[in-house]
């Protein structure tokens, strides 16, 4: 393979190898270091050929969804079992054997860091930090005076 043509990037097995490192989580500068190719040569690539920029965003799609699925999970909380195995030595036979001595149910509580980055990205109208808030009328209780008798400094 002549590494940095463009040409075998645009073959099946280059689209397939293109969208697995997207997939691993790579940036877009550690794709063109495997490709051994500068970034700006990816981004010319990318606009000048979709197969290669559609083999990136399929990769960087399942990702994403793994992360938002993770961070959901997180945000609401969970219960996995825990497994512990230890050797253990066979009295008759003197063979030494795995056995598992322990199943615990553990529970992840919800996290509120989790759930805040959530709502604030799913839900900004109702959980960003900064609210917008309109005014609409005039804004009463002030009255200015300019007949004021200025004092006499003489």
């Amino acid at each position: 393979m002549a590494k940095g043509k463009y040409e075998y990037w645009l073959s099946p097995d280059g689209l397939l190898r293109l969208e697995a490192y997207a997939r691993d989580g790579l940036t877009d500068e550690q794709i063109a270091k495997n490709l051994d190719i500068v970034p700006s040569t990816l981004y010319e690539w990318k606009r000048q050929y979709s197969e290669i920029s559609e083999a990136l965003k399929k990769g960087k799609e399942v990702v994403d969804i793994e992360v938002e699925n993770a961070l959901l999970k997180r945000a609401l909380g969970y219960t996995y079992d825990e497994v512990t195995q230890e050797l253990c030595k066979n009295v008759e036979t003197g063979e030494v054997e795995l056995r598992v001595t322990k199943k615990v149910t553990k529970e992840v509580i919800p996290d509120t860091t989790a759930q805040i980055f959530w709502l604030k990205n799913r839900r900004p109208d109702r959980w960003r930090d900064k609210q917008d808030i309109e005014h609409m009328g005039q804004i009463g209780g002030v009255t200015i005076v300019n007949d004021i008798p200025k004092p006499d400094t003489t």
